[in-house]
């Protein structure tokens, strides 16, 4: 017999859907047998299932432990999560929430079964540092909420309680979080500027491309950018993003003459291939460096080796930690 606690991540809902989280292989037909025998029991008593669970409701369950493993799925080793890697910064995190500076080169989330994601190290990350059990995978999973591309360094914000995933997930819809990324474009840009137009994106070949006018399809796409330093030959800017599309900063910055350098999809190859050979760049130099709550609280990422190495001053003023 298993008996299991009701909390926070998991209240709220009907006692049939947190079953079937708990025991995926189970068939629905299956758990309401179980519930009428009576061989799964709500606070002590025959449920139907479609009871709503309450903080500190318990569920019994009479089952075998080679029974329950195979229905949960569990492995009580945590076989299949990843090593946590070095590059695994947290910037920030409390009880609800975690920020944490993803290198160029990892996924934020799954784009196959195979693929390992920020998502697999958050969880791995929780499980290592105690704030999180195997057995309460079962039921709930800790998530990133925003997505940045592949090679695009910077943060990304993740949930690690329900209330936090639900927060952060309005705070994203509603556009009440301000984000904040640095760039290395090609030519001189010297003014700032608020650029507007329509993106739309072909899921063939994962591309996008952007249109003055409203297309069929197309998404309305909104970027500010400011410059902070240029040399005569490429241009450091600070850009926000007001809407946040596929591709978004890349393809607009493209479709006005100054495309990020080391961006192979909307770069210009001659540019990438003179960075990669005299710098080493391998990627976009596109960085998340900074995002701003609605409360006032603004967080930093410092800037990746790659801006170091093409424009040694360019972290002068994005040092890692927290503005208050």
């Amino acid at each position: 017999m298993r008996q299991l606690t009701i909390g926070e991540n998991e209240a709220g809902q009907r006692l049939d859907k947190y079953l079937k989280k708990l025991l995926p292989k189970a068939t629905g037909g299956f758990l309401y047998k179980m519930l009428r025998k009576k061989n799964i029991v709500w606070n002590g008593k025959r449920a139907e299932g479609s009871e709503k669970l309450n903080v500190g409701d318990t569920v019994r369950i009479y089952f075998s432990d080679e029974t329950f493993e195979k229905l949960s799925e569990q492995k009580a080793d945590g076989e299949g999560l990843p090593k946590l890697p070095d590059a695994f910064d947290v910037i920030y995190e409390d009880a609800d929430i975690v920020l944490i500076n993803k290198p160029s080169g990892m996924l934020s989330q799954k784009a196959k079964p195979q693929d390992i994601s920020a998502n697999e190290y958050l969880i791995s990350y929780l499980l290592e540092n105690g704030e999180l059990t195997l057995s309460a995978l079962g039921t709930f999973r800790p998530s990133v909420c925003n997505r940045l591309d592949r090679n695009t360094s910077g943060i990304i914000m993740a949930g690690k309680s329900l209330k936090g995933l639900q927060e952060l997930s309005e705070m994203l819809r509603m556009r009440t979080i301000k984000k904040y990324y640095r760039c290395i474009v090609e030519g001189v840009i010297a003014e700032r500027s608020r650029i507007r137009g329509f993106l739309l994106k072909d899921e063939r070949t994962n591309r996008v491309r952007i249109c003055d006018t409203k297309a069929k399809d197309a998404k309305y796409i909104e970027t500010s950018y400011v410059p902070v330093q240029s040399d005569g030959q490429k241009t450091l800017l600070e850009v926000h993003l007001i809407t946040g599309r596929s591709h978004q900063i890349r393809a607009h910055l493209a479709s006005i003459g100054h495309p990020i350098i080391g961006d192979q999809k909307y770069g210009n190859p001659g540019t990438n291939e003179r960075y990669r050979k005299q710098y080493n760049v391998r990627s976009q130099l596109l960085h998340a460096y900074r995002v701003e709550f609605p409360d006032g609280r603004t967080f930093l990422a410092p800037l990746p080796d790659e801006f170091e190495r093409v424009w040694p001053d360019a972290a002068a003023d994005t040092e890692k930690g927290r503005i208050r």
